[in-house]
C-alpha cells in the first residue's frame, strides 16, 4: 500500500513544492527592492515553513527538539550533517530568529527560483570547490557578517550529502575559517534524522510516513578549541544522536 501511496502522491507533493518556489520567487524580489533585508527575510521564512509542512503530503511527521538551547543574542555557527535537498527548510524554520547564512556551493546560485535568489541576496555566500584560495576569502566574510550581526552561519562538513543517512568525515577547514573572523560564535551541533529516508529513491518515488526528526544539540564554546578536535567532536555527537555509534 505504501508503494502505490508513494506513487500516487509524490507528483502531487512535487508540483506543490514547485508551485511554492515559483509564486514566492516574485514575492521575495519585489519586498526586497521596496523594503529590503527584514521584510524580504521574513517572506524567506514563510516559504521554507511551507516547504517543509508541504511534506506532510507524503505522510511525515515532523519534530523539532532541542531549540531552546540555541542561544540569542550573539553569534551561531551551525554545523549539520547533510542527507538531501531537503536539508536548508528546517534549518531556515528551525533558526529564524538567528538569520540563519548558508554556505553553498556556487552552482546554486542560478536557474532554481527562490533558493537561488535568497542565496545571492540573503547573505549566504557561493564558493567554487574548484577555487579554495577564493572560498576561503568568502567563508572568512562570512564569519564577519555574522560576528557583526549576531546572525548564524550553517555549515555542512560532510561536503556532500550521504544517499544511506550514515555520517561521513566532517572536514574542519569551514569551522575554522568562521572561527577567525567570527571569535565571540558559539558552535551548534544540529542533526538532521529521516531526510535521506525520504529520498531513498532520488525524488520519484518519494517514500511515505516518514519520521523527519531535526535536533539541536548541547551548544560548543569553541574558544581555545582546535579546529581538528571540534569537527570530529561534533561528528561523533550528530552519530551518537542519530544511533550510529
Amino acid at each position: 500500500m505504501k508503494k502505490i501511496l508513494s506513487f500516487v502522491l509524490t507528483p502531487i507533493f512535487i508540483i506543490v513544492f514547485a508551485i511554492l518556489l515559483l509564486v514566492f520567487h516574485p514575492i521575495q524580489v519585489v519586498t526586497n527592492w521596496i523594503w529590503g533585508y527584514p521584510v524580504r527575510k521574513k517572506v524567506v521564512d514563510i516559504l521554507n515553513f511551507a516547504l517543509l509542512y508541504s511534506t506532510w503530503i507524503l505522510g511525515t511527521r515532523i519534530t523539532f527538539k532541542g531549540f531552546d538551547k540555541v542561544p540569542q543574542n550573539r553569534p551561531v555557527i551551525i554545523v549539520a550533517n547533510h542527507q538531501s535537498t531537503l536539508d536548508i527548510p528546517p534549518v531556515v524554520v528551525g533558526f529564524r530568529k538567528n538569520h540563519p547564512k548558508f554556505i553553498s556551493k556556487i552552482e546554486l546560485g542560478k536557474g532554481i527560483p527562490s533558493v537561488s535568489y535568497n542565496l545571492r541576496h540573503g547573505g549566504s555566500v557561493l564558493i567554487d570547490r574548484k577555487n579554495r584560495s577564493q572560498s576561503v576569502k568568502d567563508i572568512l566574510l562570512l564569519g564577519k557578517h555574522i560576528e557583526k550581526n549576531n546572525y548564524a552561519a550553517c555549515i555542512f562538513p560532510e561536503g556532500t550529502r550521504t544517499k544511506t543517512g550514515k555520517v561521513r568525515k566532517f572536514q574542519p577547514a569551514g569551522i575554522a575559517s568562521l572561527l577567525r573572523t567570527s571569535p565571540s560564535a558559539v558552535i551548534v551541533p544540529f542533526a538532521i534524522d529521516g531526510n535521506y529516508e525520504i529520498m531513498k529513491n532520488g525524488y520519484f518515488p518519494m517514500k511515505v510516513g516518514c519520521h523527519l526528526k531535526y535536533t539541536v544539540l548541547d551548544p560548543i564554546e569553541p574558544k581555545g578549541r582546535n579546529a581538528d578536535e571540534l569537527a570530529l567532536e561534533i561528528e561523533n555527537l550528530i552519530k551518537k544522536e542519530l544511533g550510529q555509534v
